[in-house]
């Protein structure tokens, strides 16, 4: 790898590091309710907290005015606003944090020249990326703010899976440069499976967002049943049907939990059919890091369940479905491309 291939490499992987915490924190502030506390959209001077009594207390007074405080936190005080205004305010910060981190780097590398052209416009689509997931925070927010006593669960999905969107391609990006390319490879039928589990991968993730904003873990808290029954009662009560699909937190942990087996019977399936073919050390590597981190990802997944959604287990839950999904663009890469190191 060149220097400049190097600094370049190094500047996406710490923008990695800041998604990934962003989507933690942002995990712990669903979790702690916090995600309402800021009723305004204030990219620059928003990240100014109150500095003293009066505009503490002009925050809360905002804070007073949404269904969330006036229908469930009525009995707070000052000190439990501040409790989870603060969450919210570093999940902001993060977010303010990764766009000076991405764009004064970038304006470097950009006016001396380091990038290569094709480089350049995968620079300007992140920027893009990232850009659209500022807005989708706000649209997510907003949606709590009116009629709501939480955010939408379709909103949070959306946003949450921009964001692993975003980290993807900055991932991607980064092995890009970090290796030399020098064949592409022709996946088999084998290989091709790991198309399927990447899809899955990404539609577990949304019903994850869908079972954490319906709060639907804490309904059946059993495990393997549901509270004793293989398609629980209740799994198609909204009408139309394919409304279930999306707003019934019964449906929703029952489609969760149904694509947890299926992503641990196509890792399984994955892992030894391709064990048995001639495969390079990077891909080998992939290979038991995925079987890792899927296995510590299920385990979590039931824990957390059994648990009914413990906030230490279900932040847990969340970090190994960024190890996993992690895990699965290095393979993407490393079954696309023969590499060496530069």
């Amino acid at each position: 790898m060149n220097n400049g291939n190097k600094k370049i490499t190094i500047w996406l992987f710490s923008g990695c590091f800041l998604i990934f915490c962003m989507v933690v924190i942002g995990g712990i502030t669903r979790l702690t309710g916090s995600g309402l506390s800021i009723t305004e959209w204030k990219p620059i001077m928003g990240a100014v907290p109150p500095m003293n009594d009066q505009e503490w207390h002009i925050a809360f007074e905002k804070y007073k005015q949404i269904p969330q405080f006036q229908k469930i936190n009525a009995d707070f005080e000052l000190s439990d606003f501040k409790n989870i205004f603060w969450w919210e305010w570093l999940h902001r910060q993060i977010g303010r944090l990764i766009g000076i981190v991405f764009l004064f780097p970038f304006l470097y590398f950009f006016f001396t020249k380091q990038f290569k052209p094709a480089t350049t416009k995968k620079m300007l689509f992140l920027f893009l990326l990232g850009g659209f997931q500022g807005f989708l925070g706000w649209f997510m927010v907003k949606s709590g703010l009116t009629e709501r006593t939480s955010v939408s669960h379709i909103r949070l999905a959306i946003h949450l899976i921009a964001a692993f969107i975003t980290f993807g391609f900055t991932m991607y990006y980064a092995l890009e440069l970090k290796y030399t390319k020098t064949e592409r490879i022709q996946l088999n039928k084998n290989g091709k499976l790991l198309h399927y589990l990447t899809g899955f991968i990404i539609i577990q993730i949304v019903y994850g967002a869908f079972v954490a904003g319906l709060h639907a873990g804490k309904i059946h808290m059993t495990f393997p049943l549901m509270s004793g029954e293989i398609i629980p009662n209740g799994i198609t009560y909204q009408s139309p049907v394919w409304l279930n699909f999306f707003d019934n937190p019964i449906m929703v942990q029952f489609i969760h939990r149904f694509f947890a087996f299926t992503i641990v019977f196509l890792t399984v399936l994955f892992f030894f059919k391709m064990k048995k073919e001639t495969i390079s050390r990077h891909q080998l590597k992939g290979l038991y890091l995925l079987i890792v981190t899927v296995s510590i990802q299920f385990l979590l997944g039931v824990f957390t369940l059994l648990s009914g959604a413990n906030i230490v287990l279900a932040s847990l839950h969340q970090i190994g479905a960024f190890l996993l999904f992690s895990t699965n663009v290095y393979l993407l890469f490393h079954f696309r491309y023969k590499v060496e190191e530069k």
